[in-house]
């Protein structure tokens, strides 16, 4: 008990150990209120993504606060506190099943007793007035209700929401200015932003479309914006034109670069010409001279000839007369001049966005009192509000309870992924293949380096199913071997709904499988090897057996030419066959002769043989079996893992099940197409083995008995101990020299 004023007691917490990884066990309600206070370096995963996980995105996406498509610590932990606040125990969202008890919604503030009236309102509406519970298809139907009513608290406005045509026509103008907002129906509308800037903007048109009436702004009456767009399209090239002249008028000189040199009409001519853009539009409008004024109608520019002629007809025309066919400098100054109030008024327009309803329909819009309308509207949507949030809250917090059990337990802890009667949400299926069935399977968007890293063996497979997009799995097979995985092969996949897919390896991640599969290992490489030097002497045999033939048909056919030489036997060949065939007797001779020299301790021997060709394959394995685990996979689908969550060998064996015979099944071994001769070749070289053994056992045992008799004619058997040393026989004194004589 805490004393009055002091800080409360810390919450007491539980944690198993599971698969080598102390993990936090959420068993009570409290352990839900007090969620926020334990150190997020004790849980397991520290984000998870929104797709690809056996849980309603939908409910994945309201934890999904900022709906960047994961979901944090802060966010699950925001869920979890508003779910402990509307729930009077709310130890009860750990039992994860669907149907909200109405009595277990905490009612003592507004919010609770506002969900509670809605839930019951929702049950009412579906003829289940006295349901105890509601699920979430019952509350999802709530879509239902927010379609049938245009005002539902969103604070969005659909055309449907106002009662004449006016308004209704204002928010479709609205809506083709400036975009429309979904509302919870779905329905394209307006809210409060929106209908701001408006008619701000309205307001701005309509003052700058007045403006533009002034005589000033247009000169030439309607056809001023005609004339001002043909002066503006050629502007740059009229000036260019003059700058050119006057650079003529300095100096004469420069006419022949200023009009362009031969060479480049030569490069034009050399084509088939089209006078495009392309080819001439960067030449000079007209000829360049001192003085020379600008031709509109005749010896132009082909490129530029009909921006010049709408110039003619459009500005010069108004201004001067059809008469006029040429410009000089002074003229197009003052026709610049004509339009230059025009261009800045058209260059400060405002209010764009409403631009295509015209000035007649703006002015009509605020003239009217279809901002008023609005307004109303809004306020009446903003007074259903509270009602509306009601329903939606029953839809949330029916998905919580029912959903966030397995969240936690897939990412506080990793209950589920250890349960022996649970999946967790990232197991996406089971992979039938190879004789074998595998329930970790993850999907994933492709491979990923960084999975290697888990010392798991992954297979990626390609799944396709008609009528659905294809996806990615990850597939980690934990018993067995691998003698029979490999890229290309085949198989089916179930998914968490029993749908079956067609799937294809498309690459692996190659890890130790199984300690059994190290032992042999070994051994199979062996036989491969041997496999591999015999097809390759029999290629060469046959090669060689080839050229033979070949010799000896071509020897043949010319015998009457050269008679062959018999052939002489080196005896330094002979000499080399003698010693290699002694040195291998000689090395087999000692090699059974340790061996049997074992006496008793034989079968240790071939013990220790066993080992020292399995052991290091063994201990390999055995490390890197110890070493797996899920993290680096998961991470390939957007996890970020904080625990080490371990695949040990028991638990791996309990992920992937082998094919087995059912309890009381009947086996016959009767083979009809058993090759009956090979195996009976095969138990004849077995039984001659094992007589051999024996045989040279006996041989060595008699022969080491007879080797290590005393002179005393005591029988020493191998397995006896020799430990006393033979004392040597003194060797005799030699003679005087005078006996020798």
């Amino acid at each position: 008990m805490s004393l009055p004023g002091s800080a409360p007691a810390p919450h007491t917490w539980h944690f198993f150990r599971t698969g080598g990884l102390d993990q936090v066990a959420l068993t009570s309600s409290d352990d839900l209120r007090n969620l926020e206070q334990l150190d997020p370096k004790l849980w397991v995963a520290l984000a998870c993504p929104v797709k690809g996980l056996n849980l309603d995105e939908k409910t994945l996406a309201l934890i999904d606060h900022d709906g960047d498509s994961r979901i944090r610590v802060a966010e699950l932990l925001a869920a979890v506190k508003w779910t402990c606040a509307r729930l009077k125990e709310p130890a009860v969202i750990l039992a994860g099943k669907d149907g909200l008890p109405l009595a277990a919604i905490d009612e003592a503030d507004a919010e609770g007793k506002a969900i509670l009236a809605s839930a019951r309102q929702i049950l009412a509406n579906l003829g289940k007035k006295d349901a105890a519970e509601i699920t979430v298809a019952e509350a999802a139907d709530t879509a239902k209700i927010f379609a049938a009513s245009p005002l539902n608290g969103d604070g969005v406005i659909p055309p449907d929401a106002a009662a004449d045509a006016p308004t209704k026509q204002v928010i479709g103008d609205i809506i083709a200015s400036l975009g429309g907002v979904p509302d919870r129906g779905g329905a394209l509308g307006v809210n409060a932003a929106k209908i701001e800037t408006f008619y701000a903007d309205l307001a701005a048109f309509v003052a700058w479309s007045e403006a533009g009436a002034k005589p000033e702004i247009m000169p030439l009456g309607a056809g001023t914006a005609a004339a001002a767009a043909a002066i503006a399209a050629v502007r740059t090239k009229v000036g260019d034109y003059f700058a050119r002249c006057r650079l003529a008028a300095f100096d004469v000189r420069a006419l022949a670069a200023l009009n362009r040199s031969e060479t480049e009409y030569l490069a034009i001519a050399a084509k088939d010409m089209k006078i495009t853009s392309e080819e001439v539009a960067g030449f000079p409008l007209g000829k360049i001279d001192a003085a020379r004024p600008l031709a509109l109608l005749e010896g132009v520019n082909p490129a530029w000839a009909a921006a010049l002629a709408t110039l003619h007809a459009a500005a010069v025309t108004p201004v001067f007369g059809a008469a006029k066919t040429t410009l000089t400098e002074a003229d197009w100054v003052a026709l610049q001049a004509k339009v230059a109030a025009h261009e800045a008024w058209a260059a400060a327009k405002a209010g764009g966005s409403c631009e295509k309803l015209g000035a007649a329909r703006a002015q009509e819009i605020l003239a009217g009192k279809s901002r008023e309308a609005l307004a109303a509207l809004l306020a009446q949507d903003t007074a259903v509000a509270p009602e509306f949030a009601a329903i939606a809250a029953v839809e949330r917090l029916a998905r919580y309870h029912r959903d966030l059990r397995a969240l936690l337990h897939n990412f506080v802890n990793f209950a589920d992924f250890y349960s022996h009667d649970r999946w967790a949400v990232f197991q996406a299926g089971t992979l039938y293949l190879d004789s074998r069935s595998t329930e970790f399977c993850i999907r994933v968007d492709g491979q990923n380096p960084l999975a290697a890293m888990s010392k798991a063996y992954i297979a990626y497979c390609a799944c396709t199913r008609p009528g659905c997009a294809p996806m990615t799995v990850a597939a980690c097979f934990t018993q067995g071997d691998s003698d029979y995985l490999f890229v290309g092969r085949h198989g089916v996949f179930y998914d968490r709904l029993g749908r079956d897919w067609d799937v294809v390896i498309t690459g692996i991640v190659d890890n130790p499988i199984s300690i059994r599969q190290a032992f042999f290992a070994p051994y199979k490489k062996f036989v491969r090897f041997i496999e591999e030097q015999v097809a390759k002497r029999a290629a060469a045999a046959d090669a060689e057996a080839s050229n033979k033939l070949a010799s000896t048909a071509e020897k043949t056919a010319n015998a009457d030419k050269a008679k062959p030489e018999p052939k002489k036997m080196d005896i330094g060949t002979v000499a080399a066959l003698g010693v290699a065939v002694g040195g291998i007797t000689a090395a087999f001779g000692a090699i059974m002769g340790a061996f049997f020299g074992l006496g008793v301790w034989m079968p240790i021997g071939i013990l220790g043989i066993i080992l020292a060709i399995s052991g290091p394959s063994m201990i390999i394995a055995w490390l890197k079996l110890r070493q797996r685990t899920v993290g680096p996979i998961l991470e390939g689908n957007g996890w970020a893992v904080n625990g080490r969550v371990k695949i040990n060998i028991p638990f791996g064996t309990a992920l992937t099940d082998m094919a087995k015979l059912p309890p009381g099944s009947h086996r016959s071994l009767e083979d009809p197409y058993e090759d009956k001769e090979a195996a009976q070749q095969r138990r004849r070289i077995i039984t001659f083995f094992v007589l051999a053994v024996l045989a040279g056992a006996a041989i060595w045992i008699r022969w080491d008995a007879t080797k290590h008799r005393s002179p005393e004619g005591e029988a020493r058997y191998f397995w006896q101990e020799r430990a006393k040393p033979v004392a040597a026989t003194p060797a005799p004194a030699a003679a005087p020299a005078e006996a020798k004589k």
